[in-house]
């Protein structure tokens, strides 16, 4: 569906972002991840909810267990809560969303059945599936600023390179074009933007180990083996302002490099791994009109709000 998503009359614009449901078949840990959906969404009451990957899984599993055998149903499902409610959403695709039984084009019609639905199948010609663009508007219906969804791929296609994929040149070539396209006027005065994928950049780690981070680091940045240049590019097209992703369970922080604010989301569900005593929740994302700033936060499981977290320095502190 096209409709126009646009700032409030108080000149906000607020997102959640949930990450890594891996819904499977309605079992106990789909159903907490449910109700974790429900309060945030009470509690937070968005104008656009972002799934960033992961929404279902359909990756292998023990041999004890079942596998995801209704992918399609399992989307359903696993949306259920923010389309029942009525929200906007948008989402991108994570590694284990078409592993088996679908696959990214199949799943992306399944997705576009929906009615509340923001996302797009994008562009044919290029890597992936899900490249799109949502424009926001003032109360006036002026842009005001835009949204970027990639897709991060799954696996690397190449046997010498391990690891997982990445963002690819010709979506690259995609993204700067869509940026001068919204952009107009050129350099001077471009819209605020963010950019949603699922899996994290290598800058992620960069960002750790040589800026101020707030938030948690529990494993290692789960990022391509290769730079394919996305961060550059962000760089000098000049308006993106922050980037959001998934993938790693137990990482949630933030912090700004070159200019720009790398975000991890906070893993949203109970059906795949976590930590004891790291809370399930989302992240919720705040615009505010004319600014080329947001500000963010957590709405965790005990329907806790954390806005700033105990700050990692890399110039003061070692990692444990």
């Amino acid at each position: 569906m096209n409709r126009n998503l646009s700032f409030r009359e108080d000149g906000t614009f607020k997102m959640v972002q949930f990450t890594d449901i891996h819904w499977m078949d309605g079992r106990d840990e789909d159903q907490r991840s449910r109700k974790l959906m429900e309060l945030i969404l009470d509690a937070e009451q968005p104008d656009l909810v972002v799934f960033t990957g992961d929404i279902i899984y359909t990756g292998p599993v023990s041999p004890e267990d079942v596998e995801c055998e209704d992918p399609q149903q399992a989307f359903h499902d696993a949306v259920a809560t923010v389309e029942g409610r009525g929200f906007p959403w948008a989402f991108v695709f994570g590694n284990h969303d078409t592993e088996s039984r679908i696959t990214r084009e199949e799943l992306m019609q399944v997705a576009l059945t929906h009615e509340h639905t923001v996302a797009k199948s994008g562009p044919v010609n290029i890597s992936g599936s899900g490249n799109y663009t949502v424009e926001l508007v003032d109360s006036k219906g002026t842009p005001a600023a835009n949204l970027y969804f990639l897709d991060s791929g799954s696996y690397s296609p190449y046997e010498h390179v391990a690891g997982y994929d990445w963002i690819k040149r010709d979506q690259i070539s995609w993204l700067t074009d869509e940026s001068a396209r919204l952009n107009p006027q050129g350099t001077e005065n471009k819209l605020p933007a963010l950019a949603f994928f699922h899996i994290p950049i290598p800058e992620y780690q960069e960002m750790w180990d040589t800026e101020v981070c707030y938030g948690h680091k529990f494993e290692q940045v789960c990022c391509p083996a290769v730079n394919s240049g996305l961060f550059t590019a962000m760089v000098e097209m000049g308006d993106v302002m922050g980037t959001f992703c998934g993938h790693d369970h137990t990482n949630d922080y933030y912090g700004t490099l070159h200019g720009i604010k790398l975000c991890y989301g906070r893993a949203s569900g109970y059906n795949t791994y976590g930590k004891e005593g790291f809370m399930r929740g989302g992240r919720v994302i705040q615009m505010t009109l004319g600014q080329h700033d947001f500000d963010t936060w957590f709405r965790l499981e005990d329907g806790s709000v954390v806005h700033k977290q105990p700050t990692h320095d890399p110039h003061t502190e070692k990692e444990s």
